[in-house]
């Protein structure tokens, strides 16, 4: 492991390029700093210079702190620096280093195992002192002190274990415990490496126990039968055997065999079997009992080992992408935090979610997500600094751990894992870009502890995501109130539903030429008790990520087709109804069939229903958007590309969507008055739609001179305040009677 940083001897632009001492001591003060291990320079058992490291290891404030120290007020005792003097001096007078773990002590007195490594600065002329190297290794070797205390336990339960414990490799004995040598009336060490045969009574027995337990074990199964051995003696052994392999994988790593002598037993069930039968039950009652027990201890020592090596890793890392996780970031933002408040310097935390990757499992399976996590997490390794931690929380979420970095270094981060994240990543055979939101919390403006820091920069990467994601955010205050309003908000459009909170206005679509109403647009409307009028363009958001768009929009769906019958039923024509569809409810597999369900339920056309898409929903997912919208085009419901202009589908896509109208963004009308490049673009829009054999409709009509220039243009329909403005059911419905009226009139 290098001590060196990873920018050392690397120039800034404009530094000097001298060879000065003065550049020798500012490089090798950048060692002593950067350096994860405590290093002292000694001089006559004085120290002459630490880094900061070690002082923190000892218990000092700071290495100035440690200048002129006596060298044996590290250790336990004057005899304690002696002796390590003693074993050290040969080795280090030979020009080698020295190594040893040795007890220390701190400045309070406490004791700690260190890792020490020594070197003379000059073995010609030990009086210019020496360089030592120490690491903290206490929770080390006291972990390993109760693994040994642990394993010092099951051998003392093999060893005075009531049963027979043989370990079999090719069928010779590997190892056994004192109980079987004694039960076999064999002296310690007597039967070690000897083949099994020795214990049978003839060569048939033998190999019927091997033949009947080589498939059970092979499979990994448990083996049991009743065996007849031979003592050294000659003198008949009738014992309880089981086996299981240690590794069926592996059949040469041999099997585990616990025996038990039931000789006495058998003997007594022979002689009072007609007069014991409760006896018999509860013996073998006992058995089976003592077969778990024995189960038992083989899985706990199969499993031993296996924990062992795992148990660290599972405990501080992610065992997908082998990034720390929550715990050791936890335990890492301590040790960041308490630095940064002792040296008075900046921490800086990113929270980064990946935007839209449940898409990636949905569309393409868990399996190719994991490998695109996988991947992202070594991108991200490597685009940050040795010192900083970059951890999975779960799912596609990210915390970066910056010590030291300011605003302007978390922002210089972010910025280039954002130019990263336009690099391809290839998957087996798809190519995926994977774009991220990312909030930046500041300590300690922010936050002086890790569960606020992390709080923060999640509110802030949400904000990124309300922004239009592939973006980062810095927190404020009022983000913070702003995630108290869309908490507030989610809680209440739970019960909104059930509670009648919701309604539906009706905006007419008029007919250019007729000057009738052709069709009316659905808008939802959210009106809280104590909350009051709440825009869509809140709550639906809102909605979309907790999943309640889903009921909202059938609710919606059903409120506005039901609205429509009725309004024919008394007469009044209208062609269709249109209801604005979230991304969400197009992306549910279930959506042609829910909406074919509804249509029948109801009792009307399927063209009585028009669907308006925005571009975006077309654009994520191109292919899943076209299957989706034939499935739709092949019930009869049309399909309205709503706000055209706006989003980035191409004309190649369009061509292949099977859309009945496209629906002229207000942001080109507003200004077709005086905006020439306006004008151009709402005349190229109709007269490509003209082209395809699309319908068109102009939103945000507000004035005569529009409404004139869209005439001109060929356009069919306009919606807007120039023509009626969203309004309720009952005064749509009377709006349509006075129409129907006009038309008796005249006809």
């Amino acid at each position: 492991m290098s001590l060196l940083p990873d920018n050392f001897g690397l120039l800034k632009p404009g530094a000097s390029t001298d060879s000065s001492p003065e550049r020798t001591l500012r490089e090798q003060q950048a060692l002593l700093d950067n350096a994860g291990v405590g290093i002292v320079f000694l001089r006559q058992r004085m120290v002459v210079r630490c880094n900061q490291r070690y002082a923190e290891i000892f218990g000092y404030d700071s290495d100035k702190s440690l200048v002129g120290e006596k060298s044996d007020a590290f250790h336990p005792s004057r005899a304690a620096f002696r002796e390590l003097g003693r074993a050290a001096y040969p080795v280090l007078s030979a020009g080698q280093p020295y190594r040893a773990d040795r007890l220390m002590r701190r400045r309070d007195g406490s004791l700690f195992w260190g890792r020490l490594t020594g070197s003379l600065v000059n073995p010609e002329d030990t009086s210019e002192g020496s360089i030592w190297i120490i690491d903290d290794i206490d929770d080390q070797r006291r972990a390993q002190e109760q693994l040994d205390a642990a394993l010092w336990e099951k051998q003392v339960l093999f060893d005075h274990a009531m049963v027979g414990i043989v370990f079999l490799r090719e069928r010779r004995l590997t190892r056994c415990n004192r109980h079987f040598e004694q039960m076999l009336g064999y002296e310690p060490g007597e039967l070690q490496g000897c083949l099994s045969r020795i214990w049978y009574t003839n060569d048939a027995d033998w190999e019927d126990i091997g033949r009947r337990s080589q498939g059970p074990l092979s499979q990994g199964q448990a083996f049991a039968a009743e065996a007849t051995f031979c003592k050294k003696d000659g003198t008949i052994v009738i014992c309880d055997v089981r086996s299981k392999a240690l590794d069926p994988a592996q059949p040469s790593k041999g099997s585990v065999w616990i025996t038990l002598d039931i000789t006495e037993h058998q003997q007594a069930q022979a002689a009072l079997k007609q007069m014991h039968q409760e006896l018999e039950s509860v013996v073998q009652q006992r058995t089976r009992e003592l077969s778990e027990t024995v189960e038992n201890l083989h899985q706990e020592i199969s499993k031993r080992r296996q924990d062992q090596e795992r148990i660290y890793w599972l405990a501080h890392y992610d065992p997908l992408t082998g990034l720390p996780n929550r715990a050791l970031l936890a335990e890492r933002s301590r040790e960041a935090i308490e630095a940064a408040q002792r040296n008075h310097t900046a921490l800086a935390v990113i929270f980064l979610d990946l935007d839209h990757f449940k898409h990636i499992n949905d569309s393409l399976g868990h399996r190719v997500g994991d490998a695109l996590l996988v991947a992202i997490a070594n991108r991200l390794r490597t685009l940050v600094r040795d010192n900083d931690t970059v951890c999975r929380l779960g799912g596609d979420e990210f915390i970066l751990l910056l010590p030291g970095a300011s605003a302007n270094g978390a922002a210089r981060v972010a910025e280039k894992l954002l130019q990263a994240s336009r690099n391809p990543y290839q998957i087996d055979t798809h190519e995926l870009t994977m774009a991220p939101s990312m909030g930046i919390a500041l300590f300690p403006d922010d936050g002086s502890d890790f569960d606020t820091l992390t709080q923060c920069a999640d509110v802030a990467m949400y904000r990124a995501k309300i922004d239009g994601r592939n973006t980062f955010r810095f927190f404020t205050p009022q983000m913070q109130a702003q995630s108290l309003r869309a908490l507030v908000l989610e809680n209440a459009l739970r019960r909104a539903l059930e509670r009648g909170q919701f309604s539906l206005a009706y905006q007419p679509q008029f007919c250019i030429a007729s000057g009738a109403i052709r069709s009316v647009e659905a808008l939802l409307r959210w009106s809280h008790p104590e909350l009051g009028n709440i825009s869509p363009a809140e709550f639906i958001p809102i909605a979309e990520d907790c999943g309640q768009i889903l009921p909202i929009g059938e609710w919606v769906l059903r409120t506005a087709l039901t609205q429509l019958k009725d309004w024919r039923a008394q007469g009044l024509v209208l062609e269709a109804v249109a209801v604005n569809l979230s991304a969400v409810q197009f992306r549910q597999p279930q959506l042609p069939e829910l909406i074919t369900q509804i249509l029948t339920e109801i009792g009307l056309p399927p063209d009585s229903l028009e669907l308006e898409l925005t571009e975006g929903v077309a654009v994520d997912d191109p292919r899943a958007a076209i299957l989706t919208m034939d499935q739709l085009h092949a019930c009869g419901v049309r399909l309205a590309m709503d706000d055209f202009g706006t989003g980035y589908s191409s004309l190649s896509q369009l061509k292949r969507f099977p859309i009945y109208k496209l629906k002229i963004d207000q942001s080109f009308v507003r200004d077709l008055g005086e905006d020439a490049n306006d004008r151009a673009i709402v005349s190229a829009i109709i007269r490509m739609a003209q082209a395809l054999g699309l319908h068109t409709t102009a939103e945000g009509v507000e004035t005569q001179e529009q409404m004139d220039f869209l005439h001109e243009q060929g356009c069919a329909d306009v919606q807007g305040y120039l023509c009626g403005r969203p309004m309720s059911a009952e005064k749509m419905q009377e709006r349509l009677g006075r129409q129907a009226s006009a038309e008796t009139l005249f006809s």
